[in-house]
């Protein structure tokens, strides 16, 4: 809370029990009212809900708006755009504020330091409401404890991340941040707002890359690979520096690091399973796990983990890229039990709740999933999305559906014993199709057909 000013007479007013510092405010305005420069700065701390006082969010907002629209900016053209949209009782209270506003600045050269601390105080005033909304659902004394960590965590993670979850927001505002993405989009710094690459250009061709806050499911008869391909993708992420988390209901860790470590190092998986390893494997063991120790993938084998435990692991990670889980019919319950007795309605429920945490972490999740016996029964084995096992809302929540599928598995005369399909049964972000892949099961590695291998 900070003390009124000699503008104050010029201000709406608003309650004075939450932190803020009129002064800093009035002075990241002035500054933009000098110098339009600065304004780049200002946008790397600030959104216009950052301030306080509401005059000072309308101020800053006609100020993004301009800079999207290429108008001119400087205190003439600000003051008219203020003026027409009637920030201020009238023009003339307007124009007394914003010169005043220029007035009052120290040094325009401050101005970063100036955004830093109105932050700050939005980060006070953020980390103030989460709370008072756990305290007031705790109270009530009919929730569920582990629901309100869970809130208060995600609370504290949405500030963290810079999220404001206050409700609705006019387009125009959301313009703002679109406006910033797309010019990302085509800048220097383009592949830190694009899909991350699978690895697979024909895959990511057709996907766009794994795009953030997408479901995807990865889904496949037992033995045609999925688990391999999963892991396929989580180290071609890593290799570009992206954080990974692995949930792993099925396999242990140790089962998953001997995978990584046949696909990278091209050691047979059979002989690190049986201990008949050769001197020539051990020297691919050596590399491959020279190569792979750096890498940010970090795994988790929870036997029968539920979502909200994932949060909770996840935002004490940070940071993360790609979230894998192996596999959805393995995850428990929000408390903790499997209730085999309305097993549908639970993966349904999951599901949902599992798009929610993509689109909460802004990230891609890839979750695979087991399919029904349908395909079997069939003379093309090939998956449809009907084989989807347990629940039809899988297929409704997920962005992407991917199917694997390989010939030999069935026919072992196959011509193409080498040969897997990725089958892209459901993309929202565009076309459907089949991606061809080179398959080295020896290896279990999923490769790139036009050249054999991964690059």
């Amino acid at each position: 809370m900070e003390k009124e000013n000699s503008l104050s007479p010029y201000l709406g007013g608003l309650p004075q029990d939450l932190p803020y510092n009129l002064e800093a405010e009035q002075s990241v305005l002035g500054a933009i009212l000098l110098d339009a420069q600065c304004i780049p700065t200002v946008l790397q701390y600030l959104k216009p809900e950052s301030f306080y006082r509401q005059q000072h969010k309308d101020i800053f907002s006609v100020i993004v708006r301009m800079l999207i629209a290429s108008d001119s900016i400087d205190f003439v053209t600000i003051l008219e755009q203020v003026s027409k949209e009637e920030i201020f009782p009238n023009d003339q209270d307007a124009k007394i504020y914003l010169t005043q506003l220029v007035q009052i600045v120290p040094t325009v050269a401050n101005v970063e330091a100036y955004a830093r601390i109105v932050k700050e105080k939005y980060c006070l005033r953020s980390l103030i409401s989460t709370f008072e909304q756990v305290i007031g659902a705790s109270r009530e004394g009919n929730t569920d404890p582990n629901l309100l960590m869970d809130l208060a965590e995600q609370g504290i993670y949405d500030i963290r991340q810079g999220r404001d979850s206050s409700g609705f927001v006019h387009i125009k505002d959301v313009i703002i941040g679109t406006y910033d993405r797309l010019q990302h989009l085509g800048g220097e710094d383009r592949a830190e707002y694009v899909g991350i690459s699978t690895g697979y250009p024909l895959l990511d061709n057709m996907i766009t890359g794994l795009n953030k806050s997408d479901l995807l499911i990865l889904a496949a008869r037992p033995g045609m690979g999925k688990t391999a391909f999963a892991l396929n993708l989580a180290l071609n992420v890593a290799k570009l520096n992206k954080k990974v988390a692995i949930f792993s209901l099925e396999m242990s860790k140790e089962q998953l690091v001997e995978r990584l470590i046949a696909s990278e190092g091209l050691v047979a998986s059979n002989n690190l399973r049986r201990g008949t390893i050769s001197v020539d494997d051990w020297e691919k063991i050596a590399v491959a796990t020279q190569k792979l120790s750096p890498l940010p993938i970090y795994i988790d084998d929870t036997a029968g983990i539920h979502i909200g435990e994932m949060k909770g692991k996840l935002r004490r990670l940070r940071d993360v890229s790609l979230v894998v889980i192996d596999y959805l019919q393995l995850i428990t319950g929000g408390d903790g039990r499997r209730r085999s007795d309305n097993r549908v309605q639970e993966v349904s429920e999951m599901t949902r709740s599992l798009k929610i945490m993509a689109k909460e972490f802004n990230v891609p999740i890839v979750v695979l999933s087991q399919l029904s016996r349908g395909p079997e029964s069939r003379s093309d084995r090939r998956p449809m999305l009907s084989d989807l096992r347990e629940s039809g809302s899988i297929e409704q929540d997920a962005d992407i559906v991917l199917f694997l599928y390989r010939d030999s598995y069935y026919n072992k005369e196959s011509n193409s014993p080498g040969a897997a399909e990725c089958i892209v049964a459901k993309n929202r972000h565009g076309e459907i199709g089949t991606v061809a892949f080179g398959w080295d099961g020896q290896h279990t590695k999923f490769t790139n057909p036009e050249f054999g291998r991964d690059d």
